[in-house]
């Protein structure tokens, strides 16, 4: 295989210094005040030469989204990888392992977290089945495995979910193979309920509603996730 040239070496440590730039930028103000001229300043360059790694500044947010969304991915996953057993609660399930990764790295990242799930960016689109969509599914991918690990399809499909109407069922059982729809409709539905409840608390948190609660935030999460696993799981029926 053959080496980059110096020309595409020069290129990718372009590349990278502009999206950490762009990082730097979002830490700072937000991703809704975005700016290329704003980048290509703080890099010393024109934003002329800043066009020619990103022709504008959709294509700068779609690698920033892309790159949020892995590395809060990759979080997640060293979670589940490195935890150690916990003496006060040595039978954590792994879920909530995977959810502790992901709410400590939307802590430490509360701009990069909005600029997943805060406001949507103005005239931002991303594109269809692109990298934010590969990545989203790789996500899903990772809690799907943690919450339905160890369950065949017939016990997910056997679930007991309140009537899922025939419209709502058939578009389930439409959506592609490479996301949600390799689940059956029940676990889907269980699924996004998990999901919405677990993501709620991590932007309820992030976005400061529940500061109230002062330093027992952590507990409240464990608990709460572990209730929602219970329910999630109680609702499966044995093999």
């Amino acid at each position: 295989m053959s080496q980059p040239s110096l020309r595409e070496r020069r290129r990718a440590t372009a590349t990278r210094e502009i999206v950490e730039a762009a990082e730097q930028q979002i830490a700072e103000v937000g991703p809704a005040t975005l700016s290329l001229r704003a980048v290509a300043r703080a890099l010393g360059m024109t934003v002329q030469a800043l066009y020619h790694y990103f022709p504008n500044r959709d294509a700068l947010l779609t690698v920033l989204v892309t790159k949020a969304y892995d590395d809060l991915a990759d979080a997640v996953q060293a979670a589940v990888d490195t935890a150690a057993d916990d003496p006060a609660d040595p039978d954590l399930p792994r879920l909530v392992i995977a959810a502790e990764g992901y709410r400590s790295w939307a802590i430490a990242h509360p701009e990069r977290f909005q600029l997943l799930y805060g406001t949507p960016l103005r005239g931002y689109e991303a594109p269809a089945e692109g990298p934010t969509t590969r990545a989203t599914r790789r996500m899903g991918t990772l809690f799907e495995r943690e919450l339905f690990g160890g369950f065949t399809k017939a016990q997910l499909a056997a679930a007991d979910t309140p009537p899922l109407s025939a419209p709502l069922r058939a578009y389930l059982e439409q959506l592609p193979p490479s996301g949600l729809g390799a689940l059956p409709p029940p676990a889907t539905a269980l699924f996004m309920s998990a999901w919405g409840r677990l993501h709620g608390l991590v932007v309820l948190e992030v976005f400061g509603h529940t500061s109230f609660l002062g330093d027992h935030q952590a507990e409240i999460f464990r608990l709460s996730v572990r209730s929602l696993l219970d329910d999630i799981r109680g609702r499966i029926p044995a093999a």
